[in-house]
C-alpha cells in the first residue's frame, strides 16, 4: 500500500512539473551562462561547457542536475544540505529515544521522517522567500536566491510549494492518527515563522518551536502519544540548540538586516552574544540531562551530553560574530553536535540490553 501511494505522489508531481518545465525552456537557455548557484554569481565569460564535471557534494549535484531543473532545487536548498539535517536531527533523537531498551532505531521511521525533512525544508524555504522576496534582494547574501534574481516567479514557486506540501502529506498519512494531527497542528508555524523576523527581535525562537515539532513528532510514530516527561524537555533543548545555532547564523546579515528593517537575536544580543548563547547552551544540556533521567538512559548517553557541553563551549568561545564566514563554519558545526547527541541516544539505549543481561545472571546466581 505504502509503495503504490508513495509511487502516486511521484506521478502526481511529474504531471505537475512538466508544464513548468516547457515554460522554462527559453528561460533556462537565456541564463545558461548566468546562474551559478545561491550568493555565487558571476559574470559570463564565454558559453558553458556542455559536460559538467560531477562530483559528490550537495551544491555539485544541484549543479550537474538539468538547468530548467536547478532554480527549484535552489529554492530547496537542496544545495546547502545543513538546515535539513537540522530538521531532521529532533526527529531521530526522538525516534531513538522511542526504540525498545536494546535496540537500534526504527530505520523505516527513520528513512520517512529523513524523506519529511527534505520536503518540509524545502516547503518552509519557499515559504520564506516568497514572503522574502523584496528584501532578498537587497541583501547581498539573498540576492541571487531564486525568486528575487526572477528565475522562478511568485505563481511557479506557489505551484511548487503546493507539489512539496503534498509529497510531505503523502509521508504524514503513514504515519498514526495522533500523529497525523500532530504534524497537521505544525503547518501554521511553518507558514508564519518567516514573518516574524518582521516584528519581534525573537525570530529564532519562532524557528525554534517550528524546527523541532520532530522532537514530539518522532516518539508519538513510534508509541501511539506523547509521553510529556521525555517529549517536552527534548522540545525545549532542541529549542535552546535553535537559539544558538541560528543567532549566529544572523550574525552574517545584522548589518543588512538593520539596514532593511528586518529584527533577529543578533541584533537584539550585539555585543552580549556570547554570554546570552552561553546561557542557552546551559539550559540545553540540563534539559537534555533530564531527558536521559526520565527515558533511563545510560553512561553512553552522558559521555555524549559531555561531549556536547565541549563543543558548544569551544564553538561559543572561539566564535567571531564580526566575520561572516567565521559565523558560517560554527553554524555548520552544529551537525556534528546533533550526531553526537544521535550516537548517546543510540549507544545509551544497546547499553540498557546489556545491563538487563548482567541484572538477570545476577538474579540467577542468586536463585541457583
Amino acid at each position: 500500500m505504502l509503495a503504490a501511494r508513495c509511487a502516486a505522489l511521484a506521478g502526481g508531481l511529474r504531471v505537475l512539473t512538466r508544464p513548468w518545465l516547457r515554460g522554462f525552456g527559453a528561460l533556462a537557455q537565456a541564463r545558461a551562462a548566468g546562474s551559478l548557484g545561491v550568493g555565487h554569481r558571476r559574470p559570463s565569460v564565454g558559453p558553458e561547457p556542455r559536460r559538467r564535471r560531477l562530483g559528490l557534494s550537495a551544491a555539485a549535484v544541484v549543479n550537474s542536475a538539468p538547468r530548467p531543473l536547478q532554480p527549484y532545487l535552489r529554492l530547496m536548498r537542496l544545495d546547502k544540505p545543513i538546515g535539513t539535517w537540522l530538521l531532521y536531527l529532533p526527529c531521530t533523537w526522538s525516534i531513538g529515544l522511542a526504540a525498545e531498551p536494546g535496540c537500534f532505531p526504527d530505520w523505516y521511521m527513520l528513512s520517512l521522517f529523513g524523506t519529511g525533512a527534505v520536503l518540509m525544508r524545502g516547503a518552509g524555504c519557499t515559504i520564506n522567500d516568497m514572503w522574502d522576496r523584496d528584501y532578498d534582494k537587497k541583501v547581498i547574501r539573498t540576492a541571487n536566491r531564486p525568486i528575487a534574481a526572477g528565475d522562478i516567479s511568485t505563481f511557479q514557486s506557489f505551484i511548487f510549494l503546493g507539489g512539496q506540501l503534498t509529497l510531505a502529506l503523502g509521508i504524514l498519512l503513514c504515519l498514526n492518527y495522533y500523529s497525523i494531527a500532530l504534524g497537521a497542528a505544525s503547518l501554521l508555524l511553518v507558514i508564519t515563522y518567516p514573518l516574524m523576523k518582521r516584528i519581534t527581535y525573537w525570530p529564532q525562537l519562532a524557528l525554534g518551536l517550528t524546527f523541532n515539532w520532530g522532537a514530539l513528532l518522532g516518539w508519538s510514530a513510534i508509541k501511539g502519544s506523547c509521553d510529556p516527561s521525555i517529549c517536552l524537555p527534548l522540545y525545549f533543548s532542541g529549542i535552546m540548540w535553535t537559539l544558538i545555532y541560528d543567532t549566529i547564523y544572523a550574525h552574517q546579515d545584522k548589518r543588512d538586516d538593520a539596514l532593511i528593517g528586518l529584527k533577529s537575536t543578533a541584533l537584539r544580543f550585539q555585543e552580549n552574544t556570547k554570554q546570552w548563547l552561553s546561557g542557552f547552551g546551559v539550559a540545553m544540556l540540563g534539559a537534555l540531562s533530564l531527558v536521559g533521567v526520565n527515558s533511563g538512559q545510560t553512561a553512553p548517553y552522558y559521555t555524549a551530553l559531555a561531549a556536547v557541553g565541549a563543543h558548544l563551549a569551544h564553538q561559543i568561545y572561539t566564535l567571531d560574530i564580526h566575520r561572516p564566514e567565521d559565523c558560517w563554519d560554527k553554524f555548520t558545526s552544529n551537525r556534528t553536535l546533533g550526531l553526537v547527541v544521535l550516537l548517546g541516544i543510540v549507544l545509551g539505549n544497546l547499553w540498557k540490553e546489556k545491563k538487563t543481561d548482567e541484572a538477570n545472571k545476577s538474579i540467577d546466581r542468586i536463585e541457583n
